[in-house]
């Protein structure tokens, strides 16, 4: 049987190629908790020197719950990426369910002021083993 709770995702936007890879870590059932954790790399394949302010989740589980989160950073982080930089964190996600899904985008800056949103592809968090 193949374990199916391993997940990655890729974008491109305006040169800020994002990828991630999502996999479970653990559960509490008791609790109706299930853990995920998720690896972000952020690449600036672009010609400007961005910086990533802000980010918007949108967090959905296995009951179709959505949940967003939305604030500064990531990981206590506001990084300035120049052309041909990275940057790679890992955080966590609790859900309620077994199986979801996350997506969302960075709010990015340019050195010359101009904003956009670099998108964030849905990515699938699941317990190894499990149905959907």
């Amino acid at each position: 049987m193949q374990d199916n709770s391993v997940h990655t995702s890729e974008a491109v936007t305006e040169g800020i190629r994002v990828i991630v890879t999502s996999q479970f870590t653990h559960a509490d059932v008791q609790l109706r908790r299930w853990f995920f954790s998720y690896t972000v790399r952020i690449s600036n394949e672009s010609r400007d020197t961005v910086q990533l302010v802000s980010r918007h989740w949108i967090i959905t589980d296995g009951s179709n719950r959505v949940e967003e989160v939305r604030g500064p950073g990531v990981v206590g982080h506001q990084p300035t990426l120049a052309p041909g930089q990275s940057f790679e964190y890992t955080s966590g996600c609790p859900l309620s369910t077994p199986f979801g899904s996350m997506r969302g985008t960075y709010q990015m800056v340019r050195r010359g002021g101009d904003g956009f949103d670099a998108e964030i592809a849905e990515f699938a968090l699941t317990e190894p083993y499990t149905v959907h």
